[in-house]
């Protein structure tokens, strides 16, 4: 992609070799531009004791950086609410929004290290998930299933969200693709 000596991701380098041409059959697409592919993956960590003690928001985004490979960024708050304690603009959560070979690079992590060291897993629901516009979602309770977060150096277990964009608007295509990635769906 950007190296021409350093080779292109495995799963990269998978959807260019059979991937792409699988999906072209299976769904009979004209054009090789309909072919559903993976645009961005956002990981986002909402951390409400943030907005008591800004250390642990500074400890998610230390650890999300340490997932991502790339530097998170914080969010903040977009209104305020009384019941809660937060103030608009006050940051109490951190994201990072991953693309082009560090996305193909964490969803390799993600499918083939980190979800099997999930306790009781038992799959991912075919059935929800997607949003309707070929997005999926999926909600994590722990970030020590990443082997770059050392365990003994967690202040606290955080879940974190992740969300796997692709071009289609499709479900069905969208599963597909993901599925073609080993993604690992329930019936």
């Amino acid at each position: 992609m950007s190296d021409k000596n350093a080779s292109a991701p495995r799963l990269y380098d998978l959807y260019k070799r059979e991937i792409r041409s699988k999906l072209k059959e299976e769904f009979s697409f004209k054009n090789e531009m309909q072919i559903p592919r993976l645009e961005k993956i956002v990981l986002n960590m909402g951390v409400g004791e943030a907005a008591a003690d800004q250390k642990k928001l500074d400890a998610a985004v230390a650890d999300m950086t340490l997932i991502a490979g790339q530097k998170a960024v914080k969010t903040r708050a977009r209104k305020a609410i009384a019941g809660f304690k937060i103030r608009e603009g006050l940051p109490i959560g951190c994201m990072v929004t991953l693309r082009g070979e560090r996305m193909y690079e964490f969803l390799d992590r993600f499918i083939n290290i980190a979800m099997p060291r999930i306790r009781d897993f038992r799959g991912l629901s075919s059935k929800k998930g997607f949003d309707g516009n070929g997005n999926y979602a999926l909600g994590l309770k722990e970030q020590i299933i990443f082997p770059e977060i050392d365990y003994d150096k967690v202040d606290s277990v955080r879940g974190m969200d992740v969300i796997f964009v692709t071009s289609t608007k499709d479900n069905k295509e969208a599963h597909a693709l993901l599925k073609a990635f080993n993604m690992p769906f329930t019936a």
